[in-house]
């Protein structure tokens, strides 16, 4: 993905405030070299970061007709209001030893046998993963194919397969859960009472007819 930011010179809270006064977002690009200090159209960066491919691919940013290749690294936005009050970025290159963030996509979950046949249910115990690797090795996303997921089977990390190059970082957990199968609790079938008139009362009604006959 390709974006535009401006070089900006003035700093402070006083200048930042201005800066978001006039639909601009203040922020900064760190890393391989002097920290840039930069801003860019609000609008612009608020529809982006909407995008999962904004958060977890290597951009090219446009700063003063120069590209250069970065991560979005951290962003702020306003407590209550959809306003975006500042940006990170860092400034890799091909050989940078990164660790990202990184969405996990689900594929054929509807034709695996634990769906298909067993009616189960899959539970995503995880929906991304940390992970290590190149800048230029970093993927969009990883693709889980759950084709073959049996009846009450769980995916752990280890059973993913993983593109070249890429280590998943765990964080002190040997071998998380990704999904597992999990069968659909049984639904209770409820019956209604059938109400019945008590002789007494029907008596009493026989009786209250006969008189209005009268």
């Amino acid at each position: 993905m390709k974006f535009t930011a401006y070089e900006r010179t003035l700093q402070g809270t006083g200048a930042s405030r201005r800066l978001r006064n006039a639909q601009k977002v203040p922020g900064i690009v760190y890393g391989a070299g002097t920290p840039a200090m930069i801003e860019l159209d609000h609008n612009a960066l608020f529809f982006a970061l909407k995008k999962e491919a904004f958060h977890s691919s290597l951009l090219e940013m446009d700063l003063g007709g120069k590209t250069e290749q970065v991560l979005l690294r951290d962003y702020q936005m306003h407590p209550f209001r959809p306003i975006v009050l500042h940006v990170d970025f860092q400034r890799v290159d091909a050989t940078t030893k990164i660790v990202k963030k990184v969405p996990l996509h689900f594929i054929n979950e509807e034709n695996s046998p634990a769906v298909k046949i067993d009616s189960n249910v899959v539970n995503h115990v995880a929906t991304e993963l940390r992970i290590s690797c190149l800048a230029s090795q970093l993927p969009e996303f990883l693709t889980i194919d759950l084709a073959e997921l049996t009846k009450g089977q769980t995916l752990h990390v280890n059973d993913i397969k993983l593109p070249a190059g890429i280590k998943v970082m765990t964080q002190g957990k040997p071998n998380p859960v990704i999904v597992s199968a999990v069968a659909q609790a049984a639904e209770e079938e409820i019956v209604a009472p059938v109400v019945t008139a008590a002789p007494a009362e029907k008596s009493k009604a026989k009786k209250t007819e006969k008189q209005n006959k009268k």
